[in-house]
């Protein structure tokens, strides 16, 4: 019975992402819905592409590991989407462009786009490896079959659906995901699990009160989900493209803010779950599959499958959100800005300007090419990658190193220049990438060196250059005043 419910589900999403291909007729419907969601599917498709295989399977490992302070990692990225939606949203919104990347030539003049397309790329692609990683142990245990196998399955249902209408399928199917985990999580498998633990008095008995202890993980964890989530959400592609998705300002900020305080529920949830489970199916050696079994012990099949489906549903948004971000930007920021930089005899005719699509034939059918091409990529790496939540700290680590100090600087700071841009990226990114392998992918010092890297070479790189000409600063301006 579980099984046929979660196989229902699937099916389902590839119907959703049919129905997604009649209305992508264009490219900017396919990249960012026409920039046309409401407040109801922009709140809906926020919060599912952020609350995926980390935020679910990973939320409640971590709540297996650490109590109720395991709810830290999700709180953060929630914390995140609040920061954004109430100071950056609006303003990200009018820019009417198309990538991060995009943000930064517009800002700087000509020069970062090639790299940090190339960062943001590689953060995509590990966005959607993480959630591969976490749909592929819900199909592992609920079908029985190897690791192998069940990512291929669960990716080759995401690639399907995105490949076909895009972002039109994308926001249809995580409005629906948002419904699905909203009831699997909430409504049946929290209550169910607190009440077979024995309550929270009962839990707290078993374990001691440092179950609920919300800071027993440790305040320098805290501080290093803070600087990795907190400030990555900032600036993440897969999260500026919903923002702009959004038909107005305002639902990009209100919309946001819904988004933001439904995460920090779900982070609780999570937690809690994970608390629950050290009571009903202690000895669990590794985290990741701790949400599979605290839903076999718990449920009927029926429930369960329906509860899996939540867990499949809140892993996919995040996959197939990160697909089209990193797809999005490599073919735009790095593959078609180095054709054209090249003058390619059939590229003589100039760029689209920033916020156009180039609408020739052909171009709808490359996006599709790119987004299952990078679908692939991702399968594989998830046949390798052990843990979602080291995927996850991968991706982020790259991310908030590389870009965030040049993003927000860009934002905030007049006197940068495009000299500062490039310093920051690539100290930020080379400085990350040794910690990592010198120290550990979990360790704290490759995050808070590579941004200490980055915040230096912004910063001397931007004052001892030339400042940014006066018609890229108009330009920009002209575009926040739209």
């Amino acid at each position: 019975m579980d099984i046929a419910v979660v196989l229902l589900y699937l099916l389902a999403m590839i119907g959703f992402g049919v129905w997604g291909m009649r209305r992508a007729r264009t490219q900017e419907d396919y990249l960012v819905a026409g920039r046309r969601l409401g407040p109801m599917l922009y709140t809906g498709t926020l919060a599912a592409v952020v609350l995926g295989g980390a935020s679910t399977v990973g939320g409640v490992g971590l709540g297996y590991e650490f109590g109720l302070s395991g709810f830290w990692l999700v709180a953060c990225i929630g914390l995140g989407i609040l920061a954004l939606s109430l100071f950056f949203a609006p303003k990200i919104q009018r820019l009417e462009i198309y990538t991060v990347s995009q943000m930064l030539e517009l800002r700087y003049g000509r020069g970062s786009r090639t790299v940090s397309g190339l960062i943001m790329s590689a953060y995509g692609l590990m966005i959607a490896t993480t959630s591969t990683v976490a749909y592929g142990s819900i199909f592992h245990a609920l079908l029985g079959i190897d690791r192998v196998p069940a990512i291929l399955l669960g990716g080759s249902v995401v690639v399907l659906y995105s490949l076909l209408g895009g972002m039109w399928s994308i926001t249809i199917t995580d409005f629906v995901q948002f419904i699905i985990q909203t009831i699997g999580i909430f409504l049946i498998l929290l209550p169910i699990v607190l009440t077979q633990a024995g309550g929270f008095s009962g839990i707290s008995a078993e374990l001691g009160p440092d179950a609920f202890d919300p800071v027993a993980i440790g305040g320098s964890t805290i501080l290093t989900y803070f600087l990795i989530y907190t400030l990555g959400l900032l600036i993440g592609q897969d999260i500026w493209q919903r923002v702009f998705t959004a038909r107005s300002p305002g639902v990009a900020r209100w919309g946001g803010v819904s988004a933001g305080l439904y995460c920090l529920l779900y982070a609780v949830a999570g937690a809690l779950i994970g608390t629950a489970a050290q009571v009903l199916v202690p000895g669990i050696e590794v985290s990741d599959d701790v949400f599979t079994a605290v839903v076999d012990h718990s449920m009927a099949p029926l429930l369960a499958g329906f509860v899996l489906a939540a867990a499949l549903s809140a892993v996919m948004s995040t996959a197939s959100g990160g697909l089209i971000a990193g797809s999005t930007v490599f073919r735009q920021d790095v593959v078609e800005n180095l054709t054209h930089r090249r003058g390619r005899p059939d590229s003589q005719q100039a760029a689209p300007q920033l916020g156009e699509v180039d609408e020739s034939p052909g171009r709808l059918r490359a996006s599709r090419l790119w987004l299952a091409a990078f679908g692939v990529v991702s399968m594989g790496l998830a046949c390798v990658m052990p843990s979602v939540v080291e995927a996850l700290t991968v991706a982020y680590n790259l991310l908030v190193a590389g870009l965030l100090i040049p993003i927000l600087g860009g934002l905030v700071f007049r006197r940068g220049t495009i000299v500062g841009v490039l310093a920051g990226m690539i100290a930020g990114s080379v400085t990350t990438i040794v910690m990592m392998i010198v120290a550990g992918i979990f360790a704290d010092s490759p995050i808070y060196m590579g941004l200490g890297a980055s915040v230096v070479a912004y910063l001397v790189g931007s004052l001892v250059s030339r400042p940014t000409p006066q018609p890229v600063l108009e330009a920009w301006d002209a575009r926040l005043r739209r």
